[in-house]
């Protein structure tokens, strides 16, 4: 291995390390926690650094939410591929999506609450979000009918992520979740 590649390599690490502590500090204390000093503190590099890897927080909060709909997308791909048929399929990806939610709320609210500097919905977007959106349309592709797929997943995506808003600020019932759940699942299969 030649210089240049140990030193790119030891590069991707110290990013990779960054990333794993703020994504861990927010999941435990909150986002409110995680401080370009803090983690410099956590991860025993200097803030410039942390600078020389992300321009600021901001950054760093988008690098967790690419890397969370990274590992959601793998979670989705998972339970549709264990599922047999298409409704235990949504139904499976419905389930798996929400409980990702309430498993990695801070990770969660990064990647579909906070604003960040991320493309969403364009071919500019980074490949782990299409690849998230794609379990979705996949999904929901055999009971979209007339509609537009993309369109439907959107819809189908929207309704998910509003239960798992609301779940987390407490606004539902907690004893009815599986009832809310077989609902959407009822409602996006019915023709």
């Amino acid at each position: 291995m030649s210089a240049q590649q140990r030193r790119e390599r030891e590069r991707a690490d110290r990013r990779r390390l960054i990333v794993r502590t703020a994504r861990e500090l927010a999941e435990s204390e909150g986002w409110e926690a995680v401080t370009t000093r803090r983690l410099s503190d956590l991860v025993q590099y200097s803030q410039p650094v942390l600078y020389s890897h992300f321009k600021g927080k901001s950054a760093i909060v988008a690098a967790v939410a690419v890397e969370g709909i990274a590992d959601l997308a793998a979670e989705l791909r998972a339970a549709r591929e264990k599922a047999t048929g298409d409704v235990a399929a949504l139904h499976d990806v419905a389930r798996t999506y929400l409980e990702f939610a309430a498993a990695h709320p801070a990770t969660y609210d990064a990647m579909f609450v906070q604003p960040i500097d991320v493309t969403f919905g364009t071919g500019e977007s980074p490949q782990a979000l299409r690849d998230a959106f794609q379990e979705f349309e996949t999904v929901l592709r055999p009971f979209a009918g007339e509609r537009d797929p993309e369109t439907f997943a959107e819809l189908g995506w929207s309704w998910l992520h509003g239960l798992a808003t609301l779940t987390k600020g407490k606004r539902l019932r907690p004893d009815h979740a599986d009832a809310r759940l077989t609902l959407v699942v009822d409602a996006l299969t019915r023709g």
